[in-house]
């Protein structure tokens, strides 16, 4: 005889079988993640210009770098500076 299987018998049979909300958590922290290393590498190309000779292209990514601190929300400056650690920035945020 043959056992019908449904969703919620699946579920809470196997652990291994996630949920739909487990799901959606982990394309939250996808999300964030994703975020957190743009920003991050963002501020880390504004950081090479300084390495440039010409004087006009260090005072551009001054400015940019600026206007990207100015624009990051703050939840997310602990995550972003993890990545600048990880991508060897000197710029730190303040929390």
């Amino acid at each position: 005889m043959r056992k019908n299987f449904t969703k919620k018998n699946i579920v809470g049979r196997f652990s291994f079988v996630k949920s739909k909300t487990d799901g959606n958590e982990l394309k939250k922290r996808l999300r964030q993640w994703q975020h957190s290393r743009s920003w991050a590498r963002l501020i880390c190309e504004a950081e090479k210009m300084w390495s440039l000779e010409s004087r006009e292209l260090k005072r551009l990514g001054a400015m940019e770098l600026i206007q990207l601190q100015n624009e990051m929300p703050f939840n997310v400056r602990r995550r972003v500076n993890f990545w600048l650690v990880k991508y060897s920035g000197a710029t730190r945020l303040d929390d």
